[in-house]
């Protein structure tokens, strides 16, 4: 890409260190939005109507799903990000999730752990890589 890349521009402040001091609940917001940005943009191709969209994302960034796709990338998970997602999934939340249940929704907040700590690392082409297993796996529900 020979344009330079607004969103790495805009985290020029926070360092390796800093990323790394970070709570596993800020990781988890920032990958939420990271991985929703993944999931919409990937649903694009399937030329669906907004409608159809819409329906399909939450199939994809649902607590539910992301719980399993936490367990099926368990793998090929470095020991790195494994400890990631299970500082994620063991932070402390005062939120109680309203369409899913406790355990489903820890995991799923690894996941988007992990996903923020990659994405404020720079780790893009992981994310792509990640990403890359995540469309592979059939969602249905």
């Amino acid at each position: 890409m020979g344009e330079d890349n607004l969103f790495r521009k805009m985290n020029t402040e926070l360092n390796a260190e800093d990323i790394t001091m970070l709570s596993p609940l800020q990781l988890a917001y920032i990958g939420d939005a990271v991985y929703e940005l993944f999931v919409r943009t990937y649903l694009l191709k399937k030329r669906l109507s907004v409608k159809e969209l819409h329906k399909s994302t939450i199939k994809y960034v649902k607590a539910e799903a992301q719980a399993n796709i936490v367990h099926i990338l368990e793998d090929v998970l470095t020991e790195e990000e494994q400890t990631i997602v299970k500082k994620g999934r063991n932070a402390k939340t005062n939120t109680m999730p309203k369409n899913a249940n406790m355990i489903d929704y820890k995991y799923a907040t690894g996941f988007e752990a992990l996903i923020g700590y990659l994405y404020l690392m720079g780790k893009d082409n992981r994310i792509g890589e990640l990403f890359e297993l995540v469309s592979n796996i059939e969602i249905n529900r």
